[in-house]
Parts: structure tokens; sequence; C-alpha cells
């Protein structure tokens, strides 16, 4: 009896060793791609929120790009930074004396509530949540191993990553990060140079002060060569790929600590080369270790690499894309930007949520807050919108998959405007609304024709989004020949008038509808 133990705990002790083994062995990114399928989990959650937020949110009249224009009197081309920096002197001071690190430190983050928020994310239909990580501006919204300037030290002195994290899971939500920080190299050259003429001119901004200099102040003790990086004339080829390793440890820290179950890069393919693929084959690793398969996403605006999802900022794809992607927008800017009108109003997020799912894509919408962390009223009576017209069509939404094809009686804008002779302009505008990023519908967007539709399909259902609904008869000649044993107008139980032949098939919307925005009629099929 002794000896049978003896021999049962051995080779339980071997099990172990060998499984810790297997635990320890990581996998090359070109193995991991052999066995990497995009995730369900993300593949049927259809729409996310994404909270774009952090130190850029001070300035409310900076938008997403301000810690680079409050340097640069002169934005050319960049219009949409324009104001910043007469802002920035009128109301802080001038960026010799008052930079962006100070701006930083001013970020106070008041009304904060992470579980409130993810609450109320969750509450509008989410299935996924995502939090800034870091921007351009380098400055890390977590409890950050590798680099001193961060959210726990610095401005609100608290784990804004941590937080989320941790709301995130209480409402069982999966939860992602973003991180923008490749970006900052060239995105802090303006903070070394000085004014070009006025009473300023020729003295520099702030991105040139050292580690000395601040002795006496509230940043003694931090190197502002740690946030901006160095000057032009002293970034040698070693010291840049010295950033690229500080990249990776940050974010491997990052992904170790909270992990996320979603990674999101705003560049084109991985963060500085090499040292970005070191962070996404280290999450991947750590969820097959986790999981015993791979359940985590890396996404961006990658276009080679089938072991990522493509994100299509501010945009859709021309048709169905045969993998699972993802479509980002927000409301104005990345960060709030008050000086800017809301571009989006409930009708047009549901638009362009229908367009996104019938071509096998996600929604992320960025959701713009205050640097206190509330959300403006105005932003939130458009959620609340959208929010009740995605609870009422779940089940057109979440798990489906696309149809045959993603819509019927396409370009109706286009052809209206053709026939109708608008102006060229105008014409030229609706053209654009073609595949690729910046091609998103907005309010002012022209309305799509009373037939335009998208499908989705779950099982033996098809559900046909009627994008602009009206009153009358509207031809679906995809659906010509389909054996459709009922139809009904989902969010009602009045009965819905339809034809189906080998040549066509007609739907009578009728006059009252449950919604005003986008209606969905259900097909059961044969």
């Amino acid at each position: 009896m002794i000896l049978r133990s003896l021999f049962t705990g051995l080779f339980s002790l071997a099990a172990i060793t060998v499984a810790t083994g297997q635990e320890k062995k990581n996998l090359t990114w070109e193995e991991l791609r052999e066995q990497y399928r995009c995730p369900d989990w993300f593949a049927e959650a259809k729409f996310g929120i994404w909270a774009h937020w952090g130190a850029q949110s001070v300035p409310e009249w900076g938008g997403g790009w301000y810690a680079k224009h409050m340097y640069m009197p002169d934005v050319g081309r960049e219009t949409f930074g324009a104001r910043a920096y007469s802002h920035h002197v009128k109301t802080y001071g001038h960026p010799s004396e008052f930079g962006f690190k100070d701006v930083i430190q001013s970020w106070k983050a008041e009304h904060f509530d992470a579980d409130n928020l993810v609450s109320y994310f969750k509450g509008l239909g989410a299935r996924y949540f995502v939090a800034l990580a870091n921007h351009h501006d380098h400055f890390d919204n977590f409890d950050s191993t590798h680099h001193a300037w961060n959210s726990v030290k610095i401005g609100p002195k608290r784990d804004i990553i941590g937080e989320f994290a941790k709301a995130a899971r209480k409402h069982e939500l999966p939860f992602g990060v973003s991180s923008h920080d490749d970006r900052f190299l060239k995105w802090w050259l303006g903070a070394f140079e000085s004014d070009q003429e006025g009473p300023k001119k020729g003295i520099p901004y702030d991105g040139r002060l050292t580690l000395e200099d601040g002795k006496g102040t509230w940043w003694e003790g931090l190197d502002p060569a740690e946030l901006y990086g160095l000057p032009p004339e002293k970034r040698t080829p070693e010291w840049i790929d010295s950033v690229g390793k500080h990249f990776a440890k940050r974010h491997i820290d990052l992904v170790t600590k909270y992990e996320p179950d979603f990674l999101w890069f705003d560049g084109y393919g991985f963060p500085y080369g090499d040292y970005g693929k070191q962070v996404c084959t280290e999450f991947y690793n750590q969820s097959l270790r986790k999981h015993g398969e791979i359940k985590a996403v890396v996404s961006g605006k990658f276009t080679d690499e089938p072991s990522t999802i493509t994100d299509i900022e501010r945009g859709v794809a021309d048709g169905i894309l045969p993998q699972t992607w993802q479509g980002t927008t927000t409301f104005t800017s990345w960060f709030l930007k008050k000086d800017k009108a809301i571009k989006h109003s409930s009708r047009s997020l549901v638009e362009v949520l229908c367009d996104i799912i019938s071509k096998n894509g996600n929604f992320l919408l960025n959701v713009e807050m205050y640097p206190d962390g509330r959300i403006p009223q105005d932003h939130r009576e458009v959620l609340d919108g959208l929010g009740e017209w995605v609870k009422a069509h779940a089940h057109a939404i979440y798990e489906t998959k696309p149809w045959k094809v993603h819509g019927d009686n396409l370009n109706s804008i286009q052809r209206r405007l053709e026939a109708e002779a608008i102006g060229e302009a105008d014409l030229e505008a609706a053209k654009k609304n073609k595949g690729g990023h910046f091609n998103e519908r907005i309010k002012t967007s022209p309305p799509y024709g009373h037939d335009e539709v998208r499908y989705t399909r779950k099982g033996n259902k098809l559900f046909v989004f009627v994008l602009n609904p009206k009153e009358g008869e509207i031809s679906l000649p995809s659906l010509a020949g389909l054996a459709v044993t009922s139809l009904k107008m989902m969010g009602s139980a009045e009965p819905v008038s339809f034809s189906v032949n080998p040549e066509n098939f007609t739907l009578q919307v009728p006059k009252e509808r449950p919604t005003s925005l986008t209606t969905v009629f259900e097909l059961t099929l044969k």
C-alpha cells in the first residue's frame, strides 16, 4: 500500500513537472498563427464600447491631437488642431512655462466611476469594453512598472486601466486595452521648438527641460525626456531602438498585469516592428496557457496578418469580408472636443451598426467623456437612443453571420443624386462612401433610399434591416425564390404582407412601426 501511494505520488509529480514544462514553453508568432482562429466571443459580440479617455481630455477644446498641436502655432494642413495653441496660451500659459506634462498633472478624474460607466455601457447592449491604455502622448493610464509617467503617480493618481478591468470583470464583459504609443517620437517634435515670432520668440518649449530643471517643482524627480523623448539632434539609432525595447517591456507589463482579452494598436502593423510582435506573441501565449486555446484578440490596421483582426477607422468595408473585422468611430474627435458639433445621432449610429454587422464586422463605438469622468448629456441622449434600438433587436444582431449578400437595392443614395442631378460636390461625396477608412455615414449624410436593406442570418432565421423605412412595398431581388414559412416585424405582433416567386420577393412595410429608426423584419426559412 505504501509502495502504491509512493508510486502514485511520483507519477503525479512527474505529471506536474511535464505540465509545468509545457506551461513555460512559449510558441513563436508563426506557431501561434497556425492554430489561431477568431475567438467565438469576439465574432459573436458585434457591438462594443470604447472609452478613449485620458489626459488630453482636460483641454476640452483640444480633441485627439491636442498634445501635438498645443506646440504648433501653425498646424499646416492639420486644421482640426488650429485652435489648440491659442487656446492653450490663453487658458494655461505659454508652452515654455506650462507644457503637456502640466496638463497631465491637472487631470484629476474627480467623478470617474468605472463600475457605473461599465454598467451603463453593458446596459446599452455592448458585448465588450475597451479602455485607452496610452495615447500618442506617451502617458500610461495604468500602474506602469517601467514608465514613471503614469496615472498612478501623476494627475488623477489612480489606476485607470485597473479600475476599468475590475469593473468589466464584475459585469462579465470581455475587456480590452488600446495602445497608440508608437507614434510619440514624431508626435512630440514640436515640443522641442519655440515661437518664431512674438514676445516669446526663441524661448524653447518645455520639451527641452531636463531632470535637473525639475528641482523645486511639482515634477521633481521626473525626467521630461522620458515623456517627450530626447531632442531630435540627440536621437541616435541606438536610442531609437531602446524606445522599441521600452515599448515591449511596458506593454508586456500591461497585458500580464491586467490580462485583457483584446489588444488594439493604432498604427499600421506591429508597433516598432519586432518589438510589437514580441508583445503580441506574449499576449497570445498567455491566453493559450490560461485557456488551452487562444481566446485573445489583437486588432489594428493590419492588412496581411491573418492572426489579427483588421480595424477600419471611421469607415466600413465595401462588402462581406471572409474574416471578422472591426469598424470604429466616435462622436466628434477621439477625445471630447467642445468646439465641434456631434457628428452622430442615434439614427446614424444604428445605420453604421447595421452596415457593419451585415458585412461580418463588429462595431466599436468610442464614448467621449469630460476630464472628470462624466459623459456629456447630449452624447448620453444619443447613446440611450442607440441602446434602446440595440436591445429591441438583439436577436438580429448578436451571434449572427452574414448572409449570401450584405444587402439589396444598394447605392440608393448615389442613384438618387444622379437621378436628381444634385451638385457635383455632393455626388462625389456619395461616391466616396466605399470601403476603407473614413468613409462612414454621419447624421448629415444624405438619407438612404426607402428600399435599401441589409441582411444578417442566424440558423433558419434571416433578418432584413430596412435602413430608412417608409410605408409601402419594396422589392428585394436577392430573396427571389426563397422558401419562407413566416415573416414578422420585430417588436410588433401585427401581420406583415409579403410575396415571393422565382423572379422576386416583395415586402409591404407597414405604416405603423415599433421604431422611427431602422425597422427589422425576421424571416423564418424552411
